[in-house]
């Protein structure tokens, strides 16, 4: 007969079979007893409770729990910090850079090219006022967008339609930006005509947005305390774009950098600590002990002129009373700050999750290969936040008023003509090398042409256009570029023979090298 293997860590023990033996039921019992106390201390370590986990506090609550109540404070010390902390600063910078950069750019991909061209063109059009406080165009828009949800955790575009002679002759629309403070978040109601409101957001019963109970004014904008509107407005779900970053099931956001919060104000704190340190050891250079007065019990300092010294300042030597001799201040010096600042500033990168280097402009600890993975990796997350979050929450909310507002203007014949974007292109670290490996890609049929020159950022119709264009002005002016590989080989050597031309006398092979 087979012997049942045992759970590992509980033995069947002597007792065991006495007991058994007598009262079988209760010792099944207690030998399932000591089997679940296995099984339990075989559980996650990071689950146990001890003298090492005494501290550590956690909750279960639900992300807009935990954003509710801290969401404001957030804002407010990150937006302090971006003020007044260079390092806060530039990360906020290099992540707007890379993932909007000058624009992600819209392109109309209905089956109707002539719809097409039109739409662009109106597009190009009204994305040059396309702001409602007229400051810049759309593309001026996407940046300020994304900074305040990086800086802010939120934001709001509102739809605002143009009627009259505002609207004459030109797409009908318009986008007002507001920051997350515009939000209502005091607004809750549980039951509002089958509807819910939480922290300023209108839900139906099956949890869609229906509206944001927003300000109209900014309410902290201290010039209007006595003129602003500080009751909340309803504003309709489909005239609001909401701009956030989703780490769990959440409403709102966060700031980006929120978990170098504590790194970046200690760091501050620390420099100006040391700073003042260093300040105070400079101002004291000696104290002279040298006049003739008698010893004191309670000895004082006092400068050249016999005042008593009450703070130091650059270059003193003071004077104490009674001594004979002089003391020069050394000093001290600190070593390890270079090494702890790195760390510290290594954490506040990966709080805000960009490369260290990018934030700092210190490339002492890189090299080429380990700058391209660091980049590699930090572009896949640029990727996914153009593609899942600015692009579908943003770009198409307004590229989809567009189109409305054309449409009911009576400027195209249809509301149906979906987009295509582009986001910028990365700067290459070794653009010939990365080149050669793009044209290789598309010989060996791994990649398409348009799927080389999306990546970089243009629109592959655009280009032929442009090309047949310039080739036509080129052959009419009778000039011939190293750009043309129709009369000039890979190697910058004239074509054997015009592969568009089969009238053309053949050339010389040898020296034409070959076509290619």
């Amino acid at each position: 007969m087979a012997k049942l293997a045992q759970p590992q860590g509980v033995r069947w023990g002597m007792m065991d079979r006495a007991l058994a033996a007598v009262a079988p039921r209760a010792a099944a019992k207690r030998y399932a007893a000591r089997v679940s106390i296995a099984n339990l201390r075989r559980g996650y370590e990071g689950a146990q409770k001890g003298r090492q986990t005494d501290g550590w506090k956690t909750s279960s609550t639900a992300a807009d729990t935990e954003i509710g109540a801290a969401g404001a404070i957030l804002r407010d010390r990150m937006r302090d910090l971006v003020r007044n902390n260079a390092l806060a600063t530039q990360a906020v910078q290099v992540l707007v850079n890379n993932i909007v950069g000058y624009g992600i750019r819209p392109r109309a991909a209905s089956s109707n090219k002539a719809l097409n061209k039109k739409v662009d063109k109106l597009f190009e059009q009204w994305s040059k006022r396309a702001d409602a406080h007229g400051h810049t165009d759309f593309y001026g828009l996407q940046v300020l967008a994304v900074r305040e949800m990086i800086e802010g955790g939120d934001l709001f575009a509102v739809k605002r339609p143009l009627r009259g002679r505002e609207a004459a002759g030109a797409v009908p629309l318009q986008v007002e930006l507001r920051e997350a403070d515009h939000l209502d978040a005091s607004k809750f109601l549980e039951e509002y005509e089958g509807r819910r409101i939480k922290q300023g957001i209108e839900y139906d019963r099956a949890g869609r947005r229906q509206a944001y109970w927003m300000y109209p004014d900014h309410p902290g904008d201290v010039s209007l305390a006595f003129s602003s509107r500080l009751d909340s407005v309803r504003v309709p779900s489909d005239m609001v774009a909401h701009l956030f970053e989703r780490q769990r099931v959440q409403s709102r956001g966060v700031p980006w950098g929120t978990p170098a919060l504590t790194a970046l104000r200690d760091l501050g704190d620390w420099q100006i600590a040391e700073m003042v340190r260093k300040k105070t050891e400079s101002c004291m250079v000696g104290i002279v002990f040298g006049d003739d007065q008698e010893l004191s019990a309670t000895p004082t300092i006092k400068d050249d002129q016999g005042r008593t010294i009450e703070q130091f300042e650059p270059g003193l030597i003071a004077y104490a009373s009674g001594g004979k001799d002089i003391k020069f201040n050394q000093p001290s010096a600190t070593p390890g700050i270079r090494e702890w600042n790195l760390v510290q500033m290594h954490i506040i990168a990966a709080g805000f999750r960009i490369p260290y280097a990018l934030m700092t402009g210190d490339l002492s600890q890189a090299n080429f290969s380990s700058s391209r993975a660091g980049l590699n990796e930090f572009r896949r997350m640029v990727e996914q936040v153009q593609w899942q979050i600015i692009i579908p929450m943003f770009c198409d909310r307004i590229w989809d008023w567009f189109i409305d507002a054309a449409f009911t203007a009576g400027l195209i014949s249809t509301a149906d003509v979906p987009a295509e974007w582009a986001p910028p292109k990365f700067e290459s670290v070794n653009p010939w090398q990365d080149a050669q490996t793009d044209l290789l890609e598309v010989r060996a049929g791994f990649a398409t042409v348009p799927q080389m020159t999306a990546k970089r950022g243009y629109d592959w119709r655009t280009n032929l256009e442009e090309q047949r264009e310039f080739i036509a002005a080129a052959d009419a002016a009778e000039l011939v570029f190293d750009s043309d590989p129709r009369k000039v080989t890979n190697a910058g050597l004239a074509q054997a023979k015009d592969p568009l031309d089969p009238d053309a006398a053949p050339g010389n092979a040898s020296q034409g090298g070959g076509q290619n």
